[in-house]
């Protein structure tokens, strides 16, 4: 069952300083109890798209059906089958944790009673329940976003977003926190949608990954079918010599042997995508010897998600700076300090 449907949604930024197209008609489905990730450095768009599906912002073009609602002409009823949890905590610190969740079960319209009993068993799975009479501004980090992911289930919707949930979090925080998203999603045979920029995270938890990079999809499948996508094993040399032409002789006589998939030289470095590398090194070292040439490093692995963003965008891994959504962001966190 596809319970998230998306056609053509597209996103520009209008100002009198110059358009910016945050999200350029992306289309994509998500299968009912999936954890479908999307991938991409910060202004690729995954905010903006995430935004849109949670009725908070409005598209420029093109629709998406949230459980068959749709984001423009029924945003109450998206509203009542999502939860979201944002890159900015929404937590009140001046609040316990106890009268965080309280006042957002009534935003819900949640009996007192089903508030009590739901707070509980959230506060206790996500292991903050004896600090739930403490504010909030007395709990760390990782604790914050725990009562904020609590924050964002205790409806119990059918969708989890998550925008970025262990950003700037320490490897065991976040590790802790994917372990009750895992369990939530469960014991509720939820759908989680999920932003990050973290390849392993997206690469050990994610059904399937959209990679999209400023505004396009590049690339939709399973983490293994994606790597898989690369064509084989990949080599990375270092040559002494960086003369072009003989460079260039030996990209040739490489790229002649049957395992061979891709060979690309620059700047006297060589990288190789072929089938059964290990067997592989031995003939690249032969030609190099015949050739007079020096390899100074040679590096075999696995491809990674890292390789598969790089084979999709012709770039790699960055953060961009001076994103729309980057701007927003920062002037929320300036008026959150005033």
């Amino acid at each position: 069952m596809k319970v998230i449907e998306v056609k053509d949604l597209a996103k520009t930024y209008y100002s009198p300083f110059g358009n910016i197209e945050a999200v350029k008609g992306i289309s994509f489905e998500v299968e009912e109890g999936e954890i479908f990730g999307f991938l991409g450095p910060n202004g690729a768009g995954k905010s903006t798209t995430i935004m849109m599906l949670t009725t908070l912002l409005k598209p420029t073009r093109g629709t998406a059906k949230i459980l068959g609602y749709d984001i423009v002409h029924q945003p109450n009823q998206v509203r009542q089958v999502i939860g979201y949890v944002s890159q900015d905590l929404t937590v009140d610190d001046s609040l316990t944790g106890w009268e965080n969740m309280y006042l957002q079960g009534r935003f819900y319209h949640l009996p007192k009673e089903v508030i009590k009993e739901r707070a509980e068993e959230l506060l206790k799975l996500l292991k903050i329940y004896d600090r739930a009479k403490d504010k909030a501004e007395t709990y760390s980090g990782g604790m914050r976003k725990r009562l904020d992911i609590a924050m964002g289930l205790i409806h119990r919707p059918k969708i989890l977003f998550l925008d970025e949930p262990t950003l700037g979090l320490d490897v065991q925080t976040r590790q802790d926190i994917w372990e009750y998203v895992q369990k939530i999603r469960k014991e509720n045979k939820m759908t989680i949608f999920l932003t990050t920029h973290y390849m392993e995270e997206a690469d050990s938890l994610c059904d399937r990954i959209a990679i999209i990079d400023k505004g396009e999809i590049k690339a939709l499948d399973t983490p293994k079918n994606l790597k898989n996508s690369i064509g084989g094993d990949l080599i990375f040399l270092t040559i002494e010599d960086n003369i072009p032409e003989k460079l260039e002789r030996f990209r040739e006589k490489i790229k002649s042997l049957d395992p061979v998939k891709n060979v690309i030289t620059k700047d006297g470095k060589c990288n190789i995508v072929a089938s059964n590398a290990e067997r592989l090194i031995p003939v690249i070292f032969s030609i190099a010897f015949e050739m007079d040439i020096n390899i100074t490093s040679i590096t075999m692995k696995k491809p990674s998600l890292d390789d598969v963003y790089l084979a999709y965008t012709g770039k790699e891994f960055r953060d961009e700076e001076g994103s729309r959504e980057d701007a927003m962001r920062i002037r929320r966190l300036v008026r959150r300090t005033r």
